[in-house]
């Protein structure tokens, strides 16, 4: 099983950028699918996800900036973010958690930096 984020660099405040996460190795449709970040200091965080009917759902700090999509093509999971500010430095994380059981898996993570 693999999960392996791409995408992620230096920007300054007010740009873009887009996460991708490649899955292989296991049923999307047998998995919950999530972005998590972390940032210094800080615990890991949900940022966004789809729920079990396939809504995306993505947390209040990034509403509006955010979006996460899914490409069942090339069974990826991706992360749009604009407007990007200083406080959404992180590494940012790919997850999936089994729906019919505990099973999850992480990616490495992808650091996004954000400069003022």
């Amino acid at each position: 099983v693999r999960l392996v984020e791409s995408g992620g660099g230096l920007v300054q405040a007010g740009e873009s950028l887009t996460l991708s996460c490649a899955i292989s190795g296991i049923s999307r449709s047998d998995y919950y699918l999530y972005w998590y970040r972390q940032a210094p200091g800080k615990r890991r965080e949900m940022v966004a996800r789809f729920f079990a009917d396939g809504t995306p759902h993505v947390i209040d700090a990034v509403k509006g900036r955010f979006a996460i999509s899914r490409d069942d093509t090339q069974n990826t999971i991706s992360l749009q973010m604009n407007s990007l500010k200083p406080e959404d430095t992180a590494v940012y994380y790919c997850y999936a958690l089994g729906i019919h059981s505990t099973t999850d898996y992480w990616g490495q993570g992808t650091q996004v930096t954000v400069s003022p």
